[in-house]
């Protein structure tokens, strides 16, 4: 089998590391059949599509909506890489599923809009599946409502030109969606439990996804929280595009 490609913009090690472990675990496959490269730490480099069986974008801090002047040269610098890159997979319709910052990667190519309107705080909320979605070759055997954890300062506010919309949740519209046949982007997290939102609330306590004071509450009710659907998406994913 070609291996799976995962892109990673995580700066804390701890976190990082349990994010690749979790994509890992979800989509079954072995450390080398799921290269890791953690863009914040230096350019993406030359890709050659042919080498992969598909790619998969973990979440981060990043946000393309953040002020030009805010973001750091790291952060400049991955999303120069990943817009170049998105671009090359969505013409040659390359199997690519972006969590979470996939959605910004994504959602801005083709007239599409990102930005503040339908941001959500952490935590598990009901997703429901549109028509679309029902019928999608990755989407399809879920449930027609699963719960997921999230937590996003930005989301999609207008879809790219050509966009299935897949999924959404009472308070954003947009929670997953299709380019093409094999391009897809999901605003929550497929590879996250409890333990693992739990670690990155506490990590990213200072990033302004949530207010001080909260922080003890969103862990409690993150471990009060039964999702277990979302992670099935990873191992369909291989299923669907692992190549020899």
């Amino acid at each position: 089998m070609r291996p799976f490609l995962f892109l990673g913009t995580r700066a804390e090690d701890a976190v990082a590391q349990q994010e690749y472990d979790a994509v890992l675990a979800g989509c079954g496959l072995r450390p080398d059949e799921l290269v890791r490269v953690r863009l914040e730490r230096g350019p993406l480099g030359e890709v050659d599509l042919a080498d992969w069986s598909g790619i998969v974008l973990g979440g981060g801090p990043y946000n393309v909506s953040d002020a030009d002047d805010a973001k750091s040269p790291a952060q400049r610098r991955a999303e120069a890489d990943l817009h170049d890159l998105a671009v090359r997979v969505v013409a040659e319709d390359f199997p690519f599923l972006g969590a979470c910052y996939g959605i910004g990667v994504l959602g801005r190519l083709g007239g599409g809009i990102v930005d503040r309107t339908w941001g959500e705080t952490i935590g598990a909320l009901p997703i429901r599946l549109t028509e679309e979605g029902r019928a999608d070759p990755l989407f399809g055997p879920m449930p027609a409502e699963f719960a997921a954890f999230l937590g996003h300062k930005e989301a999609v506010a207008r879809l790219p030109e050509g966009a299935v919309l897949l999924a959404s949740t009472d308070t954003c519209p947009v929670h997953a969606f299709r380019l093409g046949l094999n391009v897809y982007a999901t605003q929550f997290h497929p590879e996250l439990d409890p333990v693992a939102i739990c670690d990155r609330i506490d990590a990213y306590s200072a990033h302004g996804y949530f207010e001080p004071h909260e922080q003890e509450s969103l862990k409690a009710a993150a471990r009060q929280s039964i999702v277990t659907e979302p992670v099935r998406l990873l191992g369909r994913f291989v299923e669907l595009y692992a190549r020899a």
